[in-house]
């Protein structure tokens, strides 16, 4: 009688229900970290962009500029 209680329990759509959870979870774990890790090294190469950007004395004005335009 317990074969047989055992085997009512041990259901392919259990198992496969209780595997694609708990993948489901590792799989979401593992992409947050992947995604966090990205994150961090895309802000850091920015934070070192910044760091060595080179502070440019601005061009000076440029000279007026007459133009003609013929009227007929």
């Amino acid at each position: 009688m317990r074969v047989n209680n055992d085997t009512n329990l041990m259901r392919n759509e259990q198992i496969e229900l209780n595997f694609q959870q708990e993948r489901a979870r590792v799989c979401n774990a593992s992409r947050h970290q992947r995604r966090r890790g990205r994150a961090q090294w895309w802000f850091q190469q920015m934070r070192l962009a910044v760091d060595r950007a080179v502070d440019w004395t601005p061009a000076p004005v440029a000279r007026p500029e007459q133009t003609y335009m013929p009227l007929r």
